[in-house]
Parts: C-alpha cells; structure tokens; sequence
C-alpha cells in the first residue's frame, strides 16, 4: 500500500489521500502533491506570544511535525519583517515565499483586529504588497511596527478593499467564537466586509469548531475552511495541532490562491484538527464557577449565572445554533473530510499520567517515535499501530483509541479547554438542569 496520509485512519476515501496525482487541465497534464499548511501562526512581538516563537524555529519544527507550508506570521510588522529576512531566504522563483533551510515554506500572512475588534487574515503575493498595505493602513494604526497583531481603525470592508486591491487574500479569523470574531459581532458575511463580501473564499473555523458545524450555515457553504493552529508557540502541541492539506503543484503564492479558491484542481483534500470539544469557547458555560448552560438558560439568565453572579460566556455551538436557524449540517460536494487529531505530546502525557506536556519524560518519548517514523503526522495518522507499539506500547494503545473515536471529553468553554479522556478513566463537570446545577460523567453529552 502506498505511503499516504490517512489510508489507514478511519477509511479516508484514497481521493483525499494521494501525495500526487494527475490533473487534467486544457489538455496539459499537471502533477499535484498534497502539502501540509497552517497559515495562521503569530510572532513574538504578539500578546502572549512565546520568545521562541521565530521563524528560525518555526520552520525547524514544521519539519518534524510534518508540516510544508507555514504563514510567516505577524508580517506588517516591521521589526517583525527584519527578523524574517535574517532567517528565512526569500525565493528566487516567487516573490510571496521565504524558504527555511529545513526546506518549510513560508507564506506572508498577518492578523489584524479592525475597529469592531473582529479579526481578520491577510495573506500576501509579495513583500512589495505588503508594504504597500503597511503604507495604506499606517494612517489608520497607531502600532503596525509594536504589536504584532495591530489594531486598524477601519471596518472590515474597508480592511478588505485596501487587501483585495493589493491582490492579498482576506478572511475571518476563528469566525464563530465569542472573542473577536466575525460572528461574536455581526450575523451576516455581508454585514462585515459589505460590498467585498464576495471577495472572500475563505474562513478559518478555529478551535472549537469543525466542519460538521460550520456546514449547518448556508451562507458560507461556498467558502473553503481553513483549519490553522493559531499557535503562540513553536512546540509540536501548540503549532501544527490544526492543519490544512491542499492539492497544488508546486509551494507558491499562486497555488495556494488557486488551492483557496479551488481552481485548476488546485483544492484543499483534508481539514485536520483537534475535537472542537477540546475548544476554549466550544460551548456555553459560566466564566467563574464553569457550568455549562443551554441557550435556552443563556438568554433566560441574561448571561448572568445564576449561581456565582458571573458572566456565562456563549459557545461556539449555541452561535452556531443561533445563526442555523435549525439547519442540520449539509456539506457541500467540494467539502472535504474533516478528521480529528490529539498532540502527540499530550497522548503520552495521558499514557504516562505526566501533567506536563513538556516534561522529560513526556518529550524524550515524544523524541524516540518521532526518530523512528519521521514525523508527528505520520505518528498520529499513518504508521500502523503494530510498528508503534513496537516501540511504545503503551502510546499505540491510546493512538489507536483516538482512531477509533473512542475518547470521551470534558467540553471547553469560558475560555478553559476541552479535556480528552480515555475509556476507563472518568471525569465530572457541572451543567446547569431544571432550576440547580447537576454533575455530569464525561461518558454524558450536553
């Protein structure tokens, strides 16, 4: 059998699996891989953003995450850009990509917050373009060369009229959550960018959401999702935890447009991600004594908890309730499967029951399987579970559980994350029930 990522978890049709096939194209024949991309990344000049978070490092890590494509993060920034022309080599061949002596490829991407705190994702064909976007949104920003992720005076149309001039691609960051989010904010695409409403092909679902809920939405049915990491850091567990893989000829600017924009052949193949119940914001839940509520409790209690006064936070599956209208989940015929993926890291910190992810322990095992097969990825995904317990017996076991969708979770929310947890161990969390708060094993949905 070839070497291909997902032949061997949970039956991933081999269309969505192959690492190059031919595609047909006015009577030429063009040969497409399949590349690992997370084009959501942030630098260290971002809030809460790790040191080590360097393009140097980044693209170190990618390469034994199994990751192609990286966004560079943090690019309208101008110390930021010094940093990225120290140590990456701009390609010779394409202006809108920097190289990594790893090989990883580095896509010039931001974020930006505009005036309605909602965020936003740039991706540029070139530096010259994103200087000229620095030099349109400079009038308007008062920390473009401060903060890594700056605050722009402008609404998102206007955002997206100063991008879409530039030829840069703009879409919503973590689209549903109850921070700085499109839909936080606004109920409509079009009550957001406006007349460039129809210049956006992408959304990113982020962390508490996936495609099974974003597909309950009509209104972006058309749009390709994107699942990044949205990492602070360059660690296995953080970056790369959420990827895209995309069918394009070659690691370019322009194949990563025509892949968004599903042209020529050129299409995402596969969103991976973590259970959107691993999510801060998956679902609705008190910010001080952290139990979950329904959106019927939510609007009832006016968002104020009945038991400590605090303020309940809205998930990203009531928003997404909200926004459905009831509409159950259609996925479009250009959808791709969507599979759910715990960090390597964190499946041997569960089979060592070691706290810390970044523990000796946990990190030389994590060192030994990554050695032995050569990425993360292909850990998680592709090495049948008889080679991994040869090595880790105790590591293939819970590998092959999550395979088989057998882990249990203590949803997110509030801003806290979802908790994995295996069959045989248990787990309580409190869910507000007909008039007082009642406790709830894992093995029960809310």
């Amino acid at each position: 059998m070839s070497d291909i990522l997902g032949n061997i978890y949970l039956n991933i049709p081999l269309r969505y699996a192959l690492i190059s096939f031919e595609s047909y194209y006015l009577g030429v024949v063009v040969m497409l891989r399949q590349v690992n991309a997370d084009l959501h990344l942030h630098g260290k000049y971002s809030g809460a953003v790790s040191n080590d978070m360097l393009p140097s490092t980044m693209g170190e890590q990618a390469k034994l995450k199994g990751l192609d494509m990286l966004g560079t993060a943090d690019i309208l920034n101008g110390r930021w850009i010094k940093i990225v022309r120290e140590q990456l080599k701009q390609s010779d061949s394409d202006e809108g990509i920097f190289l990594h002596e790893s090989g990883t490829r580095f896509v010039l991407q931001t974020e930006v917050e505009d005036e309605n705190r909602v965020h936003h994702i740039l991706l540029f064909p070139s530096m010259s373009k994103v200087e000229e976007v620095r030099e349109a949104l400079s009038k308007y920003c008062k920390d473009l060369d401060t903060e890594g992720r700056p605050k722009i005076h402008l609404n998102g149309e206007s955002i997206a009229e100063i991008a879409t001039e530039a030829g840069a691609l703009i879409g919503p960051s973590h689209a549903f959550t109850p921070w700085t989010s499109l839909y936080k904010e606004f109920d409509s695409l079009k009550e957001c960018y406006g007349d460039y409403s129809d210049k956006i092909y992408f959304i990113e679902l982020g962390l508490s959401a996936d495609t099974d809920l974003a597909d309950r939405i009509e209104e972006i049915s058309n749009l390709t999702f994107l699942s990044n990491s949205d990492a602070h850091s360059p660690w296995p567990n953080k970056m790369g935890r959420e990827f895209t893989s995309f069918l394009m000829e070659e690691l370019t600017f322009a194949e990563l447009e025509k892949a968004i924009k599903r042209t020529n052949g050129r299409k995402p193949v596969l969103n991976v991600k973590l259970n959107p119940k691993e999510g801060k914001y998956h679902r609705t839940r008190c910010m001080g004594c952290l139990t979950f509520f329904s959106l019927e409790y939510y609007n009832l209690f006016k968002h104020r908890c009945p038991v400590c006064k605090k303020t309940i936070k809205k998930g990203v599956v009531e928003r997404i309730q909200e926004l459905s209208g009831g509409r159950e989940t259609i996925h479009p015929d250009h959808r791709p499967d969507c599979i759910h993926i715990i960090p390597l890291s964190e499946i041997i910190s569960i089979a060592y029951e070691v706290k810390n992810p970044y523990s000796q322990k946990v990190q030389s095992v994590w060192r030994d399987l990554v050695n032995e097969f050569g990425t993360e990825i292909k850990v998680l995904l592709k090495v049948p579970i008889s080679e991994i317990d040869k090595k880790d017996k105790k590591v293939a076991e819970l590998i092959s559980l999550f395979r088989e969708n057998r882990f249990r979770y203590v949803p997110g929310g509030a801003g806290q994350y979802g908790i994995p947890v295996p069959p045989g161990k248990s787990a309580k969390y409190k869910v507000w029930n007909d008039g007082k708060v009642v406790e709830l094993d894992v093995k029960d949905e809310i």
